[in-house]
């Protein structure tokens, strides 16, 4: 492996760590993240499921002891409530209404025959006016398209995980970054006209797909533009903060607009507030020097300088043309073995972080205040990652956050019932633990892989850990069997995936590889056997 400093970086030292330049880009780049996080969880609001029952028709002759009477009662968790699924036969009773005989005195209600919701449901508007299940009746019977619904978001995360991966390394950082923010607003808009199901179900893949090229471009590019005293920073307070924030901010607009449809066009209207940063943000410096466009990166440097008040050097780059070997990544066995392992531990990630973020709104008390302190929870994640990121080998961190997270959702069971509070501080502490764990992978991966494939192996990693997003609305529904299933899913999965990280190489102080010969190997495994020269 080369011990000397990449090229751009010993070229670029002259702008030092810090100053103008850096820190307007930092700023830059944050403002793109707050409209990540208010996307990416807005069907925790448009998708909640409010307390229903079956309609009984107001033209239905029955008194209005009846009518009260006319939804049984079934036990559910212990608790006795109405079912939400079924009545008692309306031809029975208008018979019995008619007779003028009493619910429970004459009559014994559990001996009626019942029949489904066949005139529709009602729905409390105390806390939503109006969701997609509301509008589509997507309860009961249907209720395994609010799951899939989730899903299809996650869906297009994979598939725009990948190709946008593959369209960044070929056509730049910048230009895959402002036409994904682009569709991101037309999709978010299209989403709050969709008349059926159905095409929501496909504008809500196509919402995934353009949220994730912006999350993951974004984040390559900041990372390869700013120095790397800055990485860290960007990648915790930077990207993950401003994204904590646009989530907190969900809920803020979910309280004033309580009908879906204004929601998703205010949503919208948020996002076309970055198409102006075009003229401001730059391509990235380490793409260009990849692709040997030398003559924009020097532009790019001498901006940068002034700027930062530096003298430029006559010469900055020797050569005028920069050429690297950009061959089938997974052909080489350690970038095999350091993707596989990636791909377990973004898997697992994903199922736990985005499983507690969408059961906000299944958590007793208000959504809304749910949503704001699930999202609140990460903000001490991301301060303390931040610092830690700096001194604590990636490796520790990720293990030591991997177990605690899982040890906590698999002791949420141990709770007694009647603890409410305390589950709701351990379900926080469990986010708070995923959410550290999202920052640690994050800039690990990055670190990890050469500049010549790093957002194709960004998006890889991000495509595969989509498995685990996706899953994790149906791991949310195991809970329709038993409460405390999902939690045993997620806690066993997060501590089983840590002895992956153990492999991995360190990345703490390293420079970022250029080329895959720059590349670290894995542990326990002889340099030779993943050599750059083995490679075909």
């Amino acid at each position: 492996m080369s011990e000397s400093l990449d090229l751009y970086d010993e070229t670029a030292a002259f702008l030092g760590q810090r100053g103008p330049y850096f820190w307007i880009t930092f700023a830059l780049f944050n403002i793109i993240y707050v409209s990540t996080g208010y996307s990416g969880l807005y069907i925790v609001f448009v998708g909640a499921t409010p307390p229903h029952q079956c309609y009984i028709p107001e033209d239905v002759n029955i008194s209005l002891e009846w009518r009260k009477a006319g939804i049984p009662l079934e036990t559910v968790d212990g608790k006795i409530q109405h079912s939400k699924c079924r009545r008692y036969r309306l031809d029975v009773l208008c018979r019995l209404s008619a007779l003028n005989h009493t619910p429970g005195v004459e009559v014994n209600l559990t001996d009626l025959e019942q029949e489904g919701c066949i005139d529709g449901w009602t729905y409390s508007n105390e806390t939503f006016h109006s969701t997609i299940v509301t509008e589509w009746n997507l309860v009961c019977d249907s209720a395994w398209k609010v799951p899939f619904t989730s899903s299809t978001f996650f869906i297009g995360f994979l598939v725009g995980s990948f190709v946008s991966g593959q369209l960044s390394d070929r056509f730049g950082r910048k230009t895959v970054l402002f036409g994904s923010l682009a569709a991101h607003f037309f999709f978010i808009f299209a989403h709050a006209l969709a008349p059926s199901w159905r095409l929501f179900c496909v504008l809500f893949f196509c919402v995934g797909f353009a949220n994730i090229s912006v999350y993951l471009s974004a984040f390559v590019l900041g990372t390869e533009t700013l120095s790397r005293s800055m990485r860290v920073l960007f990648a915790t307070l930077g990207t993950f903060l401003h994204y904590c924030l646009g989530y907190m901010l969900l809920p803020c607009v979910a309280l004033v607009l309580r009908d879906w449809r204004p929601l998703l066009f205010a949503l919208a209207g948020f996002s076309s507030v970055y198409f102006p940063l075009w003229w401001f943000i730059s391509e990235s410096p380490r793409w260009l020097l990849s692709k040997g466009r030398v003559k924009e990166v020097e532009a790019i440097l001498r901006d940068a300088a002034r700027w930062n008040k530096c003298q430029v050097p006559e010469v900055l780059f020797s050569q005028a043309e920069v050429e690297f070997r950009i061959v089938a990544m997974l052909r080489a066995g350690n970038v095999r073995g350091i993707t596989a392992m990636c791909l377990l531990l973004w898997m697992s990630i994903n199922m736990g972080y985005f499983g507690l973020s969408l059961n906000t709104s299944n958590l007793s008390g208000n959504p809304h205040l749910n949503c704001f302190l699930s999202a609140l929870s990460e903000v001490p994640a991301y301060l303390a990652s931040s610092l830690i990121l700096k001194y604590l080998p990636r490796r520790v961190i990720l293990s030591a956050c991997l177990v605690v997270g899982g040890s906590v959702l698999l002791l949420i069971q141990l709770v007694p019932e009647g603890k409410q509070p305390l589950s709701l501080a351990l379900e926080m502490m469990g986010k708070l633990s995923f959410t550290m764990s999202f920052c640690v992978v994050y800039i690990y991966t990055v670190e990890l892989y050469p500049t010549v494939f790093r957002n194709a192996g960004m998006g890889m990693c991000s495509s595969a850990a989509r498995i685990g997003s996706i899953t994790a609305p149906y791991v949310l529904y195991l809970g329709s069997v038993n409460k405390f299933l999902p939690y045993i899913v997620m806690g066993s999965v997060t501590i089983g995936s840590c002895t992956v990280n153990l492999f991995l190489p360190e990345t703490l102080n390293k420079q970022l590889p250029e080329t895959i010969e720059q590349m670290q190997t894995i542990r326990g495994c002889a340099n030779a056997a993943f050599s750059f020269s083995n490679l075909i």
